[in-house]
């Protein structure tokens, strides 16, 4: 495995742990605020530190090749950002988390798809077991299904193309380049539609604030820095630490602990993904 492989990897555990910890302060500060005005907060906190960072330069990394594919790599996040919100507000954060982890094998597909990703038996076989997996955790047509379950694969679709189009633009953009159109266009469109919506923090919700931009900013950094530097099927099983590090969250903040059927749903995600990855691996 080359150093620029190894160095993607890195990037992409970064990205996960900053992102579920993002995820768990969302989760605490939406009962404060609402969903919608924490997505404003997370937006445009990020868009003024990347401000800040970038000033001296401005007007470099402002320029971009893609101008339409950042826009939708935007509007995409934005779109899976506001689904996963609205997931882990309603449900446990294990339980969206489990169900946001089908997007490594939506992106394995997309990558062959669209990029012309290699797309073998193995990897077919693995999405379709993920889906099972995702059937687990959502157990439709008992009375354990929770119709808010839908936000997390909503989340995941999105964030799959979101994946995909960073990867398409990756090799040829600014990393700050893509970070700053990132958080302009989720803050413009998001300043137009939260004033209904604005319920003012107490200290802790500003606190709580802090920690989603904080931790928002540097999970998409990493995230970029990890698409531009490896292959997206590469990197998408890494995605699975997620798993781990929301359980260790939604027990130590909120006291949820997964039931049986999340936990075997999210272990046969996690095993159809990490089963490809590993034949891959040893089959190259």
């Amino acid at each position: 495995m080359s150093q620029s492989s190894r160095q993607a990897i890195v990037y992409m555990v970064l990205a996960i742990l900053f992102f579920t910890l993002m995820d768990a302060s969302v989760k605490a500060l939406a009962p404060r605020i609402g969903v919608i005005p924490s997505l404003w907060a997370r937006y445009t906190g990020q868009m003024v530190l990347v401000l800040v960072l970038v000033l001296p330069r401005l007007r470099r990394v402002a320029r971009t090749k893609y101008p339409r594919l950042q826009l939708l790599r935007s509007l995409m996040l934005m779109g899976a950002t506001w689904f996963f919100f609205i997931g882990i507000s309603r449900i446990p954060l294990t339980d969206a988390s489990a169900l946001m982890a089908v997007n490594p094998m939506l992106i394995t597909l997309g990558a062959a798809l669209f990029l012309g990703e290699a797309l073998g038996p193995r990897r077919i076989l693995g999405i379709a077991i993920a889906m099972v997996g995702a059937l687990i955790v959502l157990r439709p047509g008992t009375g354990l299904f929770q119709p808010a379950a839908l936000f997390p694969l909503a989340a995941a679709a999105c964030y799959s193309t979101y994946a995909l189009l960073t990867r398409r633009v990756g090799p040829d953009e600014d990393v700050w380049t893509s970070l700053l159109y990132t958080g302009l266009v989720g803050t413009i469109i998001l300043s137009l539609i939260v004033p209904p919506y604005w319920q003012t923090p107490d200290t802790v919700g500003w606190g709580l604030i802090v920690l989603v931009v904080g931790f928002g900013t540097m999970g998409q950094l990493s995230l970029i820095r990890a698409f531009s530097q490896g292959e997206a099927a590469m990197l998408a099983p890494y995605a699975y630490c997620g798993l781990g590090f929301a359980a260790v969250w939604s027990a130590v903040f909120f006291g949820e602990y997964p039931d049986i059927w999340t936990v075997l749903g999210a272990l046969v995600i996690a095993g159809a993904g990490l089963y490809v990855w590993h034949r891959e691996m040893h089959s190259r």
